[in-house]
């Protein structure tokens, strides 16, 4: 199997790839290895675990115990089985993360120690000098925590998104291209004028707004093809994407 695109197909779902969390969802109705299942649900785990790990900070968690805690509900969620209770109808791997965190801390109330909360066992590596830093410079606003979730949720998903794409791009020698034209693939100024940026990459402005719209059409693809990685169905894709705008 590919770790990173699971395109085992269920039959009747053609059109839709078995992805990461639709493979972990349907893991009890076909025939998978635990490695497969596991691994499928650590990567998405490692792809969002900063929006956990803000969540638990902002309801007033010290950063040493917030990362254990991060820690200590990844080991209960990998151990326990506990995506086998998601709801494939509503299976957003976003929602279902925050309700078994709030489970999690929930029971946690009655935790002592942090050998309780996994025995130092390390699920995912996560840098807490990094985190605290993220975790510093979001803006104080006053919001819920499950509304600061989401815009999280959101940053990091966008952040996927332009890494995966700059990677594409760095390999087809158009590194340069991507660095000039990166500003202009989310909302807000871009700091460069299409004037400018054309001028440094020595090409007209005709061309470079070409650039852009074809930039931006992948971009919007593999958004799409990120977001379809925490949702169990396609129908889901849009519905997800309209939800995590809104939230910003």
């Amino acid at each position: 199997m590919q770790s990173d695109q699971y395109i085992r197909q269920r039959p009747g779902a053609a059109q839709f790839r078995t992805t990461r969390w639709s493979l972990v969802l349907r893991a009890g109705e076909e025939q998978l290895s635990p490695a497969d299942e596991r691994r499928a649900l650590e990567e998405l785990c490692r792809a969002y675990w900063y929006p956990l790990y803000s969540f638990i900070r902002r309801r007033v968690y010290d950063p040493t115990t917030a990362a254990d805690l991060t820690q200590g509900f990844f080991l209960q969620l990998l151990e326990r089985n506990s995506f086998a209770v998601a709801d494939q109808r509503r299976g957003r791997f976003r929602t279902f993360l925050l309700a078994a965190l709030g489970n999690y801390l929930a029971n946690e109330r009655e935790a002592a120690s942090s050998q309780k909360r996994g025995g130092g066992v390390e699920i995912l590596s996560l840098d807490l000098a990094v985190a605290e830093g993220r975790f510093a410079a979001e803006p104080v606003v006053e919001e819920t925590p499950e509304r600061a979730f989401d815009r999280r949720w959101v940053e990091v998903l966008l952040g996927n998104v332009l890494a995966k794409l700059r990677a594409e791009s760095v390999a087809a020698g158009e590194q340069e291209r991507f660095d000039q034209l990166k500003g202009y693939l989310v909302e807000g100024d871009p700091g460069v004028t299409f004037a400018v940026a054309a001028e440094r990459l020595g090409i007209s402005e005709a061309s470079l707004k070409g650039q852009v719209r074809r930039l931006r059409a992948r971009f919007r693809e593999m958004l799409r093809e990120e977001v379809s990685q925490t949702v169990a169905s396609r129908s889901d894709v849009e519905s997800e994407l309209r939800h995590l705008m809104e939230a910003i």
